[in-house]
């Protein structure tokens, strides 16, 4: 008889749950802190009001407004894989690899909550 666990028990389940929750509030604490870097960032001080740099100052910080919104949207990217692992939690089928069908690793699903593939899967991509 084949004694291959095709799913987590409902007790590690709940312990990733807390793991996920844990992450999608600290993602959200600091997607709150990027999108206010670049939303509220109109400083109109005058502390150098020569033209020259201005110029160079309003280019570096629509370059750091630029590279603040990536980082929000990868943040929101990451925030909803974090809630679809919820739901898979849910339904029971979290931390099965969508190629293998096999479990993934604990290990991983720890450092990676959100994990939808298992190291082996990840390797033959």
């Amino acid at each position: 008889m084949d004694d291959v666990k095709i799913r987590y028990s409902d007790s590690d389940l709940q312990e990733f749950k807390g793991i996920i929750l844990k992450k999608i509030e600290k993602a959200e604490e600091d997607l709150k802190l990027l999108q206010a870097s670049y939303k509220n960032g109109s400083d109109n001080g005058t502390d150098d009001t020569s033209p020259q740099f201005k110029s160079f100052e309003e280019g570096s910080d629509t370059m750091a407004k630029e590279a603040n919104m990536q980082l929000a949207i990868r943040q929101e990217k990451f925030i909803r894989d974090l809630k679809n692992a919820l739901i898979r939690i849910e339904n029971k089928t979290y931390g099965i690899c969508r190629v293998t069908g096999k479990l993934i690793q604990k290990e991983r699903l720890k450092l990676v909550p959100h994990a939808t593939l298992s190291i082996e899967a990840k390797r033959n991509q």
